[in-house]
C-alpha cells in the first residue's frame, strides 16, 4: 500500500515541476515580448513555484508584474506548443549569439567545454545537460513556445492550454552564478498550481506565516538581536533565548541518551588539512573562514563536524564489537554565506546544529536508522508538527563525487527504503 502512495505522490510531484518549468518559460516569452533586450539566465522549477534570472534595461515594479501576468494570460490562451528543438553544440551556440543571449551563449560554451555546467551545482537547475561524449556536449535540446526559445532539455508540458493557474510573487537580486563579481540579474519568482483553490490556499498560507514570522516574533520576545558590529547573519541570543536554547538541548538529550547516544564536543577551529584529508576542501574552501596565527599553519573555523567526530572515533583502536559507537553534539558550525541569502535564523553564518554520526556495521544501518527516525519523530511530535520524507539518493553518474563503492550505496539505500515501508512512511526523492 505504501509503495503505490509513494509513486503516485512522486508521480503528482513530478507532474506538478514540470508544469511549474513550463510556467517559468512562459513568464520569460512574456518579459521577451515586453522587453525585447532582455537577456535570460537560468529559470528552473524550484520548491513552491519557479524563478528566472533576468537582466533588463528598466527596474521591475510590482506593477510591471501585473503587466507580465496580463502577457502570460494571453499567451496561454493561444495554446501554444513547447516543441523540443535538438541543435549541434556550435550551432546552438552561433543561435544564441545571434539572439544576444550571452548568458546562454556561457553555459553552452561550458557544455562544450566539460559536459556540464557549474550552474547545475549552484541553483539546481539541470536543464542545460545535452548529450555528452568524454570531452564536452556534443548535442544540446532547446524548446520553442511561441516566439521564445531557450536552451533546456525538459521535459515541458504539450502546449500552454496544460499549465495550470499562476501568479507572480516578487522580484529580487541574484547575481549570475552566484557570484558577486558577475552582473546583478533580477529575479522573477511566481508560483503555479492545478487550480485556483490550491492557489488561494498557498496564498492564504503565505499570509498566516507572516503572521508568525520568526524574525518578527524574536523581536517582539525578546529572543534575539543581531548587530552590525558583530556582523549579518550571526545571531546574539538574550537570556530569554538562551533559556529556550537549553531547554531545547535538554529535551534533545532525553530523547538520544536512551538510544545510547554519547556526548561529545569538539573545538571551533581546525588545520585546514583535516578538510584536505576529509575531501571536504575541494568542494567547500570558498565557504569556509580562514584563520592565520603564529604558527604559520593555516586554520579555518569549522564548517561542519563529521571530519572532527572521525578523528574521535580513530583516535583509538576499535573491535567490531563495539559498534554501533554514537556520538552526538549540539555546536555551531560557521559558513561564508553570501550577504544577499542571510534571513534570520533561517540563513546565517552561525548555525547551531544538533549534529551526531554513528559508526556501524553495514547490517546496523536499518536499526540505527529505526532509532535515529524514532528520535526525530519524539522532537518534532509535541510541538504539533508533521514529517516529511524527502529520500536523497547518490549520483550514479557521477560516483568520484562519493566515498563507499556502488554495492556499498545500493544496499545501505535500500535500507533506507526498507526503514520507510516498515513505518509505512511516504516519501519522495
Amino acid at each position: 500500500m505504501s509503495t503505490s502512495v509513494e509513486v503516485a505522490d512522486e508521480q503528482a510531484q513530478l507532474e506538478l515541476d514540470r508544469m511549474r518549468h513550463s510556467t517559468a518559460h512562459l513568464m520569460a516569452a512574456a518579459v521577451q515580448l515586453l522587453w525585447p533586450e532582455a537577456k535570460f539566465g537560468v529559470g528552473p522549477a524550484i520548491k513552491n513555484g519557479f524563478y528566472y534570472d533576468i537582466e533588463l534595461p528598466v527596474a521591475l515594479s510590482p506593477k510591471d508584474l501585473e503587466r507580465i501576468e496580463i502577457k502570460m494570460r494571453e499567451l496561454k490562451n493561444k495554446k501554444l506548443p513547447y516543441q523540443r528543438i535538438e541543435m549541434d553544440i556550435d550551432a546552438a551556440i552561433e543561435e544564441m549569439k545571434q539572439r544576444k543571449q550571452p548568458y546562454k551563449v556561457e553555459l553552452l560554451s561550458l557544455l562544450k567545454e566539460r559536459g556540464s555546467t557549474a550552474v547545475i551545482e549552484e541553483t539546481g537547475d539541470d536543464d542545460a545537460i545535452g548529450v555528452s561524449n568524454d570531452q564536452g556536449v556534443e548535442k544540446v535540446s532547446f524548446y520553442q513556445t511561441g516566439h521564445f526559445v531557450d536552451l533546456c532539455r525538459g521535459p515541458h508540458v504539450d502546449t500552454t492550454s496544460q499549465i495550470g493557474v499562476f501568479k507572480l510573487m516578487s522580484i529580487a537580486g541574484a547575481y549570475w552564478r552566484g557570484n558577486e563579481k558577475n552582473p546583478q540579474l533580477q529575479r522573477l519568482y511566481g508560483t503555479a498550481f492545478n487550480n485556483k483553490e490550491e492557489l488561494d490556499h498557498y496564498l492564504w498560507f503565505l499570509e498566516e506565516a507572516k503572521k508568525r514570522d520568526h524574525r518578527r516574533l524574536g523581536q517582539e520576545l525578546d529572543l534575539f538581536t543581531f548587530s552590525d558590529l558583530v556582523g549579518g547573519g550571526l545571531p546574539l541570543f538574550t537570556p530569554k533565548g538562551t533559556l529556550i536554547r537549553n531547554l531545547l538541548e535538554d529535551f534533545v538529550q532525553s530523547l538520544q541518551e536512551p538510544h545510547g547516544y554519547q556526548r561529545v564536543h569538539i573545538p571551533h577551529i581546525t588545520k585546514s588539512d583535516l578538510y584536505k584529508v576529509s575531501g571536504h576542501w575541494d568542494k567547500f574552501q570558498e565557504d569556509i573562514f580562514h584563520v592565520s596565527g603564529k604558527s604559520g599553519e593555516d586554520f579555518c573555523i569549522k564548517p561542519m563536524n563529521c571530519p572532527h567526530h572521525t578523528q574521535i572515533y580513530a583516535s583509538r583502536m576499535r573491535s567490531y564489537r563495539e559498534l554501533p559507537i554514537r556520538l552526538s553534539e549540539v555546536t555551531a558550525v560557521y559558513r561564508d554565506e553570501l550577504p544577499g541569502t542571510l534571513h534570520g535564523l533561517s540563513r546565517v553564518r552561525a548555525i547551531t546544529q544538533d549534529d551526531a554520526h554513528v559508526f556501524c556495521r553495514s547490517e546496523q544501518v536499518a536499526e540505527e536508522v529505526q532509532r535515529i527516525y524514532s528520535i526525530i519523530e519524539g522532537f518534532y511530535k509535541p510541538f504539533g508538527m508533521d514529517l516529511s520524507v524527502q529520500l536523497s539518493l547518490w549520483d550514479e553518474k557521477h560516483p568520484e563525487k562519493y566515498l563507499g563503492t556502488p554495492e556499498i550505496w545500493h544496499d545501505a539505500q535500500e535500507q533506507l527504503r526498507q526503514v520507510l515501508r516498515d513505518k509505512n512512511v511516504s516519501w519522495t526523492k
